[in-house]
């Protein structure tokens, strides 16, 4: 916590936020809650990356260190984490308490790793955080071929949703700078609707355009 607060105070206040946050649920309590720990978990690797970025020597350094990586994590690190740590984010008290109360629920996980295996197979990049998804409304950041970063949400509400939460979703973004992302909603019963996900993703990666905010209905 130290080197945070001389390296970065504003993760430094993140991570007081999330102390205070479990600090007083007791140690057997805490690792049954199986999410609460991932989430743990996955936030003091990505606070570790960070200080490690931050405690080159220059700018140029430490650009020349997020150039190393692929673009989809380049994206994470270089624009969005920084955002969420400096930022205000309504949902993350929200959020916190439900996981912590057990009332967050991963209905699509199997169908989002084998969307991320198949994206990888396909010599693609995708960057999953629980952060871009339930404070940025984004299962998962893509790219592949010109290494430009998609942010993409995938949902099988009803019709009757649809329209609502594409509209939370797109304004989400909005708030967060994310200036273009894909909306995918699937039929779960739909023939090799994986593989059209898939499709949709690594394409639009490539070629849709800056301030677009595109659905698709499948």
């Amino acid at each position: 916590m130290r080197e945070a607060y001389l390296l970065d105070p504003d993760l430094a206040k993140r991570l007081e936020e999330i102390n205070r946050w479990v600090k007083n649920v007791k140690s057997g309590s805490l690792t049954a809650k199986k999410l609460v720990i991932l989430f743990l978990l996955q936030i003091i690797e990505d606070a570790e990356v960070w200080l490690r970025f931050k405690s080159l020597p220059s700018q140029e350094e430490q650009q020349a260190a997020l150039n190393g990586l692929n673009p989809a994590l380049r994206y994470w690190y270089g624009d969005l984490f920084p955002k969420w740590l400096r930022g205000v984010d309504p949902k993350f008290y929200i959020w916190k308490q439900k996981m912590m109360a057990g009332e967050f629920i991963q209905e699509d996980e199997n169908l989002l790793k084998l969307i991320t295996n198949n994206i990888k197979n396909r010599g693609g990049y995708v960057v999953r955080r629980y952060i871009v998804d339930l404070s940025m409304t984004t299962d998962i950041i893509v790219s592949k071929g010109n290494e430009k970063p998609l942010c993409i949400q995938i949902t099988s509400l009803a019709d009757e949703y649809y329209q609502h939460k594409f509209d939370d979703w797109e304004n989400v973004l909005r708030f967060w700078e994310i200036d273009r992302g894909l909306f995918v909603s699937f039929d779960p019963s739909s023939h090799d609707c994986i593989n059209k996900i898939v499709n949709i993703a690594l394409y639009n990666s490539d070629s849709l355009k800056i301030g677009t905010y595109l659905k698709f209905n499948l």
